[in-house]
């Protein structure tokens, strides 16, 4: 028979309070269950002292029979020090969202061509530059000409 150390579920609707039992691994989360060692009450603050309350030599005897505690149980007794603390490594947990990644993606090619069309700029200012001054030449001419229009107007 495989035995677990979990949380069983209680309290009213939108208030948690949770069971630490030790129970069937094939029985439901709620349901029967071998014994009670403890409680855990998540509406009450992190630093308070009744939040885990765990009897530590029933969850010390039950794991030297072979019962496995679940990831959560695991962490209240690794903080109370009955077991030796896990190395747990979870790469997908910092990585954004599908939505954030194509952002990220389009901000990417945003920049790139920002660069690329700042490096054809700085690339070509020696051709450009004659082509600039045809134009400034042009304009004296076309201002001239704006003058007498206007003085044959008046």
């Amino acid at each position: 028979m495989a035995v677990k150390i979990r949380l069983s579920r209680g309290g009213a609707k939108k208030r948690p309070f949770y069971r630490v039992v030790v129970a069937d691994a094939r029985a439901m989360r709620d349901g029967g269950f071998i014994e009670k060692i403890g409680t855990y009450n998540p509406m009450l603050p992190k630093d308070d002292e009744n939040r885990v309350q765990i009897d530590l030599d029933r969850a010390k005897h039950w794991l030297g029979h072979g019962a496995q505690p679940t990831d959560r149980v695991s962490k209240f007794l690794e903080k109370a020090g009955v077991i030796e603390a896990k190395t747990r490594n979870n790469p997908k947990k910092a990585k954004p969202g599908a939505k954030a990644q194509e952002r990220l993606d389009e901000a990417k090619m945003k920049e790139e061509e920002a660069a690329q069309a700042k490096a054809d700029a700085e690339a070509a200012p020696a051709e450009e530059a004659p082509a600039e001054e045809a134009p400034a030449e042009e304009a004296p001419a076309e201002e001239a000409a704006a003058e007498e229009s206007a003085e044959e107007k008046a």
